[in-house]
């Protein structure tokens, strides 16, 4: 194989892995915030039920306090009970007492929905602080994880670059300035294989004489079509893997 074509061939293969290396880096902060997004979730889950169990206390607190004032109000009926004088008048003061009866009970059933319901928010609470600190386990090994893969993508990718370097330190200026033109049309990617008389990335037959060319890996041919720099990998030989000849 001609040796610039040769060279373009790794070179291209170099371009293309470190484009690789760097989406991943451009993905990994997105990662990363998305770990952070679940522990603030469980966080936020935990505060709520706290603020719900401090609205539970001061509610129950007024509660307590109300039944305490109709339990005075009773308490002070069945003190006047002995006073009254009639039989209307006693009459009257049952009554109230019936009321003042009624309100405590009242009172005493809501006390009782907010004592259960404070239990349920204790266990609530319970379960929310374990998930969040399950979650939080979880995240910052994932987060080591993916700090890991940033430093060995940063490293793999400053040996892509030294290996480039000495690369194009080895092609002539034609030859790399044909490289970065077509590889600047066309995504990146300006080295493609011939097979079968096709071009293998825009897919359009060659003409046979340039396919016959293209075979020889003599020198730089280009796809008419996508004006990619072809190259030819010859059949296997028996028990061996195909390579560029």
């Amino acid at each position: 194989m001609h040796p610039d074509l040769q060279h373009l061939i790794q070179l291209q293969d170099l371009d293309l892995a470190a484009d690789r290396a760097r989406r991943r880096i451009g993905e990994l902060p997105a990662a990363l915030q998305a770990l952070e997004t679940r522990v603030a979730e469980k966080t936020a889950h935990v505060s709520s039920v706290k603020e719900q169990i401090a609205a539970g206390q001061m509610a129950r607190r007024e509660v307590e306090k109300e039944l305490a004032t109709v339990q005075g109000r009773l308490s002070k009926y069945k003190g006047q009970l002995m006073e009254v004088k009639t039989n209307k008048e006693y009459q009257a003061m049952q009554k109230e007492m019936a009321a003042a009866e009624h309100d405590v009970r009242a009172h005493e059933d809501k006390l009782l929905e907010h004592m259960e319901q404070a239990e349920t928010f204790a266990a609530e609470l319970k379960a929310a602080e374990s998930a969040l600190k399950a979650e939080q386990t979880v995240v910052a090994r994932d987060q080591k994880i993916l700090e890991a893969e940033r430093a060995e993508i940063e490293q793999e990718l400053a040996r892509l670059t030294a290996a480039r370097k000495e690369i194009v330190a080895m092609l002539p200026r034609d030859a790399l300035s044909l490289f970065e033109r077509v590889a600047h049309g066309r995504k990146g990617v300006a080295v493609a294989e011939a097979r079968d008389g096709l071009c293998t990335v825009c897919h359009v037959r060659l003409r046979p004489q340039m396919f016959n060319e293209v075979r020889r890996n003599d020198g730089l041919h280009q796809c008419d079509s996508c004006t990619r720099i072809l190259y030819f990998v010859p059949a296997a030989a028996p028990g061996g893997a195909a390579q560029p000849s």
